[in-house]
């Protein structure tokens, strides 16, 4: 245990997900004390667990108090079949879990030093010119939520409390169930080009999306908006050809838009939107800060998670 960090509690809201748990982990190793806040209790590891309701304060509010740091993750997934009662359960678990942990925040004696909380890149629309975080918001449910989310955010973080807002793009990582679904119809020979394959596919290896988090909590200089994805998007074409080498699956059928409709929304139960359309972002800041990516390619980072 790393004694810099041994008194260091870190309380990760919505912690139990694919995404909470890697960081969950990755933080334990460095010594720090983690506390994972979440409605569903995680797997079982070297952090403590906490129940909440995501809408009110409870007995978890405690574990804010004299923490070295939060980081909210809470929110539905956005992997499923888009309907009016889904978008609104994905707009209010974003919303109202912020407004709740700024309550505990700020009802806290002892407030966290940095509060670090998951946005989205989708932010920035569906477009095939690249994007940074100084380019304007999209148009779209995605970017109205992401909005939202981020603006519920600025009125829910207190002064003094250093914030850290991460505009999060699709994460590559063996347990996310994204990746789990092109991993498997990619085995079946499926994995070909989606549409005309030139929507962009920004993605973020999760060790390195676990990097950016803990730079977020430790650095001191790090406020403000940041874009966590590779440096180097790609097209759904380009994506899916590397997946393939990855795999060892010489075959990929392309898919029609009309039949990705069809099969996202009856066969994989998921938004066909997800594949069909995209973005290429750059994450500006990050590189100005001189991050250094694990895996800034993309053949790199699936060699990783495909390998055996």
């Amino acid at each position: 245990m790393s004694e810099d960090h041994a008194d260091k509690r870190v309380v990760i809201f919505g912690g139990s997900g694919f995404i909470g748990i890697n960081l969950a982990r990755h933080l334990c190793t460095l010594g720090y004390k983690v506390v994972i806040v979440s409605r569903s209790e995680p797997a079982k590891g070297d952090w403590s667990f906490l129940r909440w309701d995501g809408q009110t304060l409870g007995d978890w509010a405690s574990a804010v108090n004299g923490a070295h740091a939060v980081v909210n993750l809470a929110g539905r997934t956005v992997d499923c079949v888009k309907t009016p009662l889904s978008l609104d359960q994905i707009l209010r678990s974003r919303v109202n879990t912020t407004r709740v942990v700024g309550e505990a925040v700020r009802a806290a004696a002892s407030p966290p030093r940095v509060w670090v909380q998951m946005s989205t890149a989708h932010i920035h629309g569906d477009s095939e010119q690249e994007v940074d975080e100084s380019s304007h918001h999209g148009l779209g449910w995605a970017p109205t939520i992401g909005g939202l989310w981020e603006q519920a955010f600025d009125q829910a973080c207190p002064e003094g409390v250093r914030r850290v807002i991460i505009r999060t793009s699709f994460v590559l990582g063996r347990e996310g169930a994204a990746m789990k679904k092109l991993g498997m119809v990619t085995r079946l020979g499926l994995g070909g080009t989606i549409s005309n394959g030139n929507q962009g596919m920004s993605w973020i290896h999760i060790r390195d999306m676990d990097l950016i988090q803990q730079g977020a909590i430790e650095d001191k200089s790090m406020s403000g908006v940041y874009i966590a994805s590779a440096p180097n998007p790609v097209s759904n074409k380009v994506f899916m050809k590397s997946l393939r080498k990855a795999i060892g699956m010489p075959i990929g059928l392309p898919a029609a838009a009309w039949m990705i409709r069809f099969g996202a929304k009856y066969l994989l139960k998921t938004d066909p939107e997800l594949a069909i359309y995209g973005r290429y972002c750059i994450p500006r800041r990050l590189i100005d800060e001189g991050f250094e990516f694990a895996y800034p390619e993309l053949d790199g980072a699936l060699e990783d998670l495909c390998s055996k």
